[in-house]
């Protein structure tokens, strides 16, 4: 007898590319020194002309002393109602901020909201004052899976 309950859709490339670049909100994981996935909530913000993930951390943050030790990292992304998700794989890049206005700073600032330019000296003070780093994780591997439930399924 066949099943009559939606089955899942796997997404291309572009239809993930598109997922990614939507939504703000996702689990970034790193691994511990035993091997052990370590999961952190983030802010990221999805590049998809360069297939890179950024978030915004600092250097003394446990998610960032296990990507100095192993780089490997994947960024889980769902949907609110949990019917689509996203996952990015790939290889970390740390990029910290060593001096106000850096290009480091500057990329970090280009992740917000955008600030006037006259507040930009102090936001890049701060940025070295806290110790921010970019991690960039390069997507080298992107896939991702939708589920079509009728509404009615949706609310449980």
């Amino acid at each position: 007898m066949p099943n009559d309950r939606p089955g899942p859709e796997i997404l291309t490339d572009e239809e993930v590319s598109a997922f990614l670049d939507e939504n703000l909100f996702a689990a970034l994981a790193t691994v511990k020194r035993s091997g052990h996935p370590h999961l952190s909530t983030v802010i990221y913000k999805w590049d998809p002309a360069e297939r890179i993930v950024r978030v915004s951390s600092t250097k003394d943050r446990l998610k960032v002393r296990q990507l100095r030790n192993d780089p490997h990292a994947a960024l889980y992304v769902t949907s609110r109602d949990h019917t689509r998700y996203a996952v990015v794989e790939g290889t970390v890049e740390l990029l910290e901020t060593t001096e106000p206005g850096d290009a480091a700073g500057r990329e970090l600032l280009a992740m917000g909201l955008g600030l006037p330019e006259a507040e930009q000296e102090e936001a890049f003070r701060k940025q070295v004052e806290e110790g921010r780093v970019v991690i960039r994780l390069r997507a080298e591997r992107l896939y991702g899976m939708g589920l079509d439930l009728p509404p009615e399924m949706r609310e449980l």
